[in-house]
């Protein structure tokens, strides 16, 4: 098993891959210090207009947006708890941002994902040649990410997002 490494931030390696790019979350709650302001006026009742795109483009979702204009898609699949926290709802009110920047998004309960083989991580696989990590504390704090590229790791993560991906629900058919 090669040793994990330090990763270049996601944007580049989507904006520098050739095949399509899978990620997978599982947490039920970030601790995102970037999102706090958002996450707080969600659950004072704001909603962000999607059509007001300049107040939440970023260079992650230029980074997808280029990455789907060349024929690279990004997968990004949420395996959450039921009922959902006010994280994921949030997360899900955001998820059409996602969607415009040119990703696929699906849902799995974790009731429905029974039977698969759940990476404990959260995820990222770029080129089917590289895993990126992303570690965080319980209580939602990023930690680090790290960087691994033994094939038979990357193959293993690969076949199991691929599991999750066709059992799980695509977003416009998925409720909270």
């Amino acid at each position: 098993m090669s040793q994990p490494q330090s990763p270049p931030p996601s944007a580049e390696l989507i904006m520098t891959g050739e095949r399509p790019a899978d990620v997978k979350e599982t947490r039920d709650m970030d601790g995102a210090p970037e999102e706090e302001a958002a996450f707080a006026g969600f659950l004072a009742g704001e909603r962000g207009d999607l059509a007001s795109r300049d107040a939440w483009w970023n260079d992650f979702h230029s980074a997808n947006a280029a990455a789907a204009g060349r024929g690279v898609s990004v997968r990004r699949m949420r395996v959450v708890s039921e009922p959902v926290t006010d994280y994921i709802r949030f997360e899900y009110a955001c998820t059409p941002q996602n969607i415009a920047a040119g990703e696929e998004v699906r849902w799995l309960t974790r009731r429905n994902a029974r039977g698969l083989l759940l990476p404990a991580s959260d995820l990222w696989i770029f080129d089917d040649r590289l895993v990126r990590y992303s570690i965080f504390s319980g209580g939602g704090a990023f930690v680090e990410d790290l960087l691994d590229d033994d094939p038979a790791t990357v193959k293993s993560y690969a076949d199991a997002c691929e599991l999750i991906w066709k059992r799980a629900t695509p977003h416009d058919e998925f409720t909270v």
